[in-house]
């Protein structure tokens, strides 16, 4: 009887695991406001400088921590930190923004890059506002610091925060 008990309390437990990890990590729902072949373009921030935005005219921005190409941002960063996501075509390059390209992401999708820096929106952010340059942040035992992605057109302008920072809590929530 013990023995069944086990193999029942085992496939029980499988079965949980299973149901858990089938959402857990995965940034591939709501992924990216950015698809394939979406056109990017440059605008002008106050406080800020010349930003790349995408096709919605939403910022786009990079950790610190991700400069060397490698994705941290997974999880319940993703929740305020959409990926961008990468299509089958590059879209076109604008003007002082660094090469574009592509990243495998932990959960399998493609994200976008520039310069081999991972490209993300921030829910905060409207068309028009820009919350996230210079937010700080922690996920998963990771320290997160945020740049909006600024045109070597315009990298000599003063980068200053256009919010307080914040060290996990300022999400408004």
């Amino acid at each position: 009887m013990k023995r069944y008990l086990i193999a029942g309390f085992v496939a029980a437990a499988a079965i949980t695991l299973a149901a858990c990890g089938s959402g857990g990590g995965s940034s591939s729902s709501g992924a990216a406001k950015t698809g394939s072949g979406a056109a990017l373009s440059v605008r002008q921030v106050d406080g800020v400088g010349k930003v790349l935005v995408d096709s919605s005219g939403h910022a786009l921005y990079t950790p610190a921590e991700e400069a060397n190409g490698m994705v941290q941002c997974t999880g319940g960063c993703t929740a305020f930190w959409k990926p961008v996501s990468a299509g089958a075509t590059l879209p076109a390059t604008p003007a002082g923004v660094g090469t574009l390209g592509v990243v495998m992401r932990p959960d399998g999708t493609k994200q976008l890059t520039e310069d081999g820096k991972p490209l993300y929106t921030f829910v905060e952010d409207t068309s028009t506002t820009v919350k996230g340059n210079d937010f700080t942040d922690n996920f998963g035992g990771t320290h997160f610091t945020w740049h909006a992605i600024v045109t070597q057109a315009s990298a000599s302008a003063p980068s200053t925060p256009t919010t307080s920072s914040s060290s996990g809590s300022g999400y408004g929530y």
